[in-house]
């Protein structure tokens, strides 16, 4: 619930992590000009349905380091934890 969200967020804090609020997120991606390149969209999109990096190097014909690479930049980006979270907030 609510209350649980807010003490996990002040735990992450308090131990030194960013918490983002990601419908705050969504909300201010879609103001904004996404900060994503193709080619980090393509990728998100790859790994929305949970697949390995090697997957998604197989299907969009890349190495495994280069996903990784774009996975990364678009993590970074978007402020999110994982490439779950980032193809979420991207969607």
């Amino acid at each position: 619930g609510p209350v649980e969200d807010l003490t996990d967020a002040i735990r992450q804090v308090a131990s030194g992590s960013t918490v983002v609020d990601p419908e705050l997120a969504r909300y201010a991606l879609r103001q904004a000009a996404s900060p994503l390149t193709d080619r980090e969209c393509e990728v998100l999109t790859a790994a929305e349905d949970g697949s390995t990096i090697a997957d998604i190097a197989d299907r969009l014909h890349l190495s495994t380091s280069t996903v990784r690479n774009y996975l990364s930049s678009a993590i970074g980006k978007t402020g999110t934890r994982n490439k779950t979270e980032a193809a979420h907030l991207a969607r």
